[in-house]
């Protein structure tokens, strides 16, 4: 298993949002197609197709739970997953 996989699977499971550490985050964004804008510890992530902007800040390099929760929401609904 990749990196890739292996954090989308972290993200996805839903079982350690607390401890998905904050350049996978961005990895796994990165992969999916987002564009990054950043604005002081702000990183903004959007994608044509995808309403939503994704706003991410690390925290000890960790993301927040409910930003990785976030993540998940938008990789779910829009079925980013195989693209």
């Amino acid at each position: 298993m990749g990196k890739l996989e292996k954090s989308l699977w972290q993200i996805l499971s839903g079982k350690s949002d607390q401890n998905v550490v904050f350049t996978d985050l961005i990895y796994v964004l990165e992969s999916l197609g987002f564009k990054k804008r950043i604005k002081g510890s702000h990183h903004l992530f959007s994608k044509d197709g995808v309403e939503e902007i994704i706003n991410i800040q690390p925290v000890d390099g960790k993301a927040k739970t409910y930003q990785v929760k976030q993540v998940r929401a938008v990789i779910v609904k829009y079925q980013l997953i195989g693209e």
